[in-house]
């Protein structure tokens, strides 16, 4: 008998990231050369998507792209990740959200970013995938979207019995790079089962002054404050120092692998996909922090984002050859 595929839904962001190389980053007003341009499917919703496929789900993807060629691009690359796109809407009036980056010879660079289509994401996108979300053992949400989007699928979720991961990003609406503080969060984002934030970010939410100088203790004690307002669990990531684990039973520290590192781009976006899909099998956040710890350290020791997503398979060989005690 076959055992039964877990199902992840995935709300995010959908961009192409286009980059160009050039010897110099040009200042205003000056043109310069450009000696290489590269096309790639990027943002949280594809990337974490495609982690989850490749961890052996059934996954959807819930996004929006823009009536451009773009959108197809998108579309056929999640197709050949065994990604689901029927819920990836389309905003005719729009651009698919775009990254330019340009980078010079030393390797720095230069990035501008326009959200496009996925500013347009709706609730009635959402609840058009109700049952979708309703059927999936976990619902993955990247908060980078309008924020109305994202309550409706916390929403959707928690009426379906769907176990509802919730990375809180700053809001689309935001037009700071400062995350929001808690007390302009909606309270739905509380009733998430697991949040998942860097120390800074956790910090900015709940309004935590980062006085104490040991990370692992500050992790904690913003962490038990975020499980006090209603997570059923809060993950508190910390680079090269690991993360934190909180909820009622207490707080553990998972350390991180060492490897070496190449590109960080992808980092977040493995370690998000790989904790839904891992949780998607077993309702154990611990053991799912482990596993996706495993897989963002693969995502760092290959260069780009979508295409340094780690198989399961190597996953779980970096974790029989590297487990930590």
């Amino acid at each position: 008998m076959t055992a039964r595929m877990p199902k992840v839904v995935v709300v995010g962001g959908s961009y192409v990231d286009m980059a160009i190389k050039c010897s110099r980053i040009p200042l205003p007003g000056q043109i310069v050369a450009g000696s290489a341009l590269s096309y790639t499917t990027d943002g949280p919703g594809p990337n974490q998507a495609a982690e989850a496929a490749l961890c052996g789900c059934e996954v959807h993807l819930i996004s929006k792209v823009g009536g451009d060629p773009f959108a197809q691009m998108v579309k056929d690359t999640l197709a050949a990740y065994k990604v689901n796109t029927d819920y990836i809407y389309t905003a005719e009036a729009k651009n698919t959200g775009i990254i330019v980056t340009l980078v010079d010879a030393e390797g720095e660079n230069a990035v501008c970013t326009d959200s496009g289509a996925n500013n347009a994401l709706l609730s009635q996108d959402i609840e058009a995938a109700e049952e979708v979300i309703a059927h999936a053992d976990v619902c993955l949400i990247h908060g980078r979207l309008p924020q109305e989007a994202i309550v409706t699928t916390i929403r959707c979720g928690k009426l379906g019995r769907t176990k509802v991961i919730l990375n809180p990003a700053r809001p689309i609406e935001s037009r700071t790079e400062t995350a929001q503080p808690v007390g302009d969060l909606p309270i739905e984002y509380f009733s998430a089962d697991i949040l998942v934030a860097n120390l800074y970010e956790a910090a900015n939410i709940a309004e935590h002054a980062t006085t104490v100088t040991s990370r692992r203790e500050m992790a904690k004690l913003i962490g038990s404050d975020l499980v006090a307002r209603g997570l059923e669990s809060a993950v508190v990531t910390m680079g090269k120092r690991g993360c934190m684990v909180i909820d009622r039973k207490g707080a553990d520290h998972i350390p991180a692998f060492e490897v070496e590192l190449v590109d960080q781009a992808g980092r977040g976006d493995a370690f998000a996909g790989a904790l839904a899909a891992h949780y998607a099998t077993r309702h154990d956040v611990r053991q799912a922090v482990k596993f996706a710890r495993a897989a963002g350290a693969l995502a760092c020791t290959k260069f780009g984002a979508l295409e340094a997503m780690p198989k399961k398979e190597e996953i779980i060989q970096l974790l029989q050859t590297q487990e930590i005690d």
